[in-house]
């Protein structure tokens, strides 16, 4: 009986991932491992888990596991500043769009079965998404300002809302917990705020967070450089890479921060593009195979 545990050791010897095959791990995973639901993109990942600081991709066939440098529940800025760079994250989010439109769409049965409407409603979302990408990449201080004026003030209140009602009985109409109903009320007045905040204020915040994070992702990445490629198995000259355009970027940051912001919603708007384009890929696909599946399955019936 053997379980994932068991081929970690190699990750303590400066090996950087080690990918273990399914059907080598006869045991479930342990207790100790716990779901993650936010993660650096990875292709092909189905599902995600940690234990302090290991960290485990599972894939259909694989588990890929790797040790952050600081356990997210423990050290949360640390993780995000030294593990997560900013850049990564970007990087490795469009590599993963990209990969996904080689995925397969499900198999033969599954199609016949249960996915006679799921092309139609992948490449029309597709479509809208690309829709969208393309708006924002024609229109970047345009989106900016639509976000931050309508959707951010929104998404406040709409939280606000929802603290509010975790301490509120609808059946009775009363308080049962202060401390979530007060919360909440603060947090719609937050939001209510925000709908009236000059537009310099965003910018600056939003600037402000950004430039710390690479900042900050800059200076831990050249520090282990510093050690030598030992200490950053995760790959030494890409780290070097990110640590070197995220010194620039902040330089962009205080020399032009409206090209910031504009270079910030391209980005965004090339992920909602790219995403559009995996979907629709991924729905015409599955349309052509549902086709040869019911090919298939008339001739052998006339067979």
């Amino acid at each position: 009986m053997s379980r994932l545990d068991d081929f970690l050791e190699p990750l303590h010897h400066g090996v950087w991932e080690v990918v273990v095959p399914k059907e080598s791990v006869t045991e479930p995973l342990d207790p100790g491992w716990e779901k993650s639901g936010i993660n650096v993109p990875s292709p092909g990942t189905i599902a995600s888990f940690r234990k302090g600081q290991y960290h485990v991709h599972e894939t259909a066939t694989e588990w890929r596991v790797h040790l952050d440098n600081h356990d997210p529940k423990r050290h949360p800025a640390l993780h995000l500043i030294d593990d997560a760079p900013l850049l990564l994250m970007i990087g490795d989010t469009f590599v993963t769009l990209i990969a996904g439109t080689r995925r397969r769409t499900g198999d033969e049965k599954g199609i016949l079965e249960g996915q006679k409407r799921a092309w139609q409603d992948q490449v029309l979302v597709g479509l809208f998404m690309i829709l969208i990408g393309v708006f924002v990449v024609t229109n970047p201080l345009l989106t900016f300002e639509g976000i931050m004026r309508i959707l951010v003030p929104l998404a406040i209140i709409g939280l606000g809302v929802f603290t509010v009602l975790k301490g509120f009985d609808v059946h009775t109409f009363r308080v049962h917990q202060k401390g979530f109903f007060y919360r909440g009320m603060a947090i719609i007045i937050a939001g209510i705020i925000a709908f009236y905040l000059p537009m310099v204020v965003w910018i600056a915040l939003l600037l402000g967070i950004l430039a710390l994070w690479m900042i900050a992702s800059a200076f831990m990445l050249l520090s282990r450089a510093r050690k030598g490629r030992a200490a950053i198995p995760e790959g030494f000259t890409s780290r070097i890479i990110i640590a070197i355009l995220s010194l620039c970027l902040v330089g962009l940051i205080i020399i032009d921060p409206l090209a910031m912001v504009g270079l910030l919603m391209v980005i965004l708007g090339f992920v909602a593009l790219v995403l559009g384009i995996m979907l629709t890929v991924n729905g015409i696909r599955l349309r052509g195979r549902m086709k040869k599946s019911r090919e298939v399955r008339s001739t052998t019936v006339n067979v």
